[in-house]
């Protein structure tokens, strides 16, 4: 990868200080805007996986990470946990088999093809940069260049924010989410409790519900933490909304 393209394009993204917008979304902006690519989005990762939507270009890659958070599948959850690109150039043909609730989602939107980045440092995951089309088609090994260039501008730029934010947490903010699935967290404690299982068998309560109702699943987590869905002992659930 070349040092020389990567600074070239934090240059770019930084050198506007008379920008109102964040560096992760100028960042996705010009990705966009120099691949062949009808948008893009970065997702902060964990190792349990998505943690927030750092930034999106358009309203059909907000819903392409808000799938892959939801029902814990996609490109960005293979690309961070095997910590290389996953590349999916028509999702139609294969992108059944290997996630069959995502990629029902993305077609129905649109997306033709998609194509996961990760961000990491080290063993260190930070996030992901996923870029979608929506025709199929695959990136050229130059567009795949200049596309991990993208990325490896992404991570600097995480690595810069996160440096930013004080010991005492504080300042968290500064790595600014368009999605934050904090409220998710919560409501997985709270159907881990009032169902009597594990955080993991929580969230997959609250993924497949949420799947099933065809819901975002950051709008069912508010539902649950505002007391208008319980999860009962055994994983039922009862809407008193």
């Amino acid at each position: 990868m070349s040092s020389l393209r990567v600074a070239q394009i934090l240059a770019s993204v930084a050198g506007d200080v008379s920008a109102t917008t964040t560096l992760p979304q100028r960042l996705v902006d010009a990705c966009a805007d120099a691949l062949p690519v009808s948008g893009a989005g970065i997702a902060l990762m964990t190792d349990a996986g998505p943690a927030g939507t750092v930034a999106v270009t358009d309203r059909v890659a907000s819903l392409m990470e808000d799938l892959q958070f939801t029902l814990g599948e996609g490109p960005c959850v293979d690309s961070s946990l095997w910590g290389r690109p996953v590349l999916e150039p028509d999702l139609a043909t294969t992108g059944p088999a290997r996630w069959p609730g995502f990629s029902a989602g993305a077609l129905e939107a649109g997306i033709g093809a998609v194509f996961a980045l990760p961000l990491r440092v080290g063993g260190i995951r930070l996030g992901v940069l996923d870029l979608y089309r929506d025709q199929p088609g695959a990136l050229t090994s130059l567009e795949l260049t200049e596309a991990l260039a993208h990325a490896d501008a992404a991570t600097a730029i995480l690595l810069h924010l996160q440096a930013r934010t004080p010991a005492n947490g504080a300042g968290a903010g500064l790595i600014p989410v368009v999605e934050d699935h904090a409220t998710v967290h919560q409501a997985t404690g709270i159907v881990s409790v009032h169902a009597d299982v594990t955080l993991t068998e929580a969230l997959g309560l609250l993924r497949a519900r949420a799947f099933a109702a065809d819901r975002p699943i950051v709008a069912l987590a508010h539902d649950v933490v505002a007391g208008l869905v319980h999860f009962t002992n055994g994983g039922g659930e009862i809407d008193n909304g």
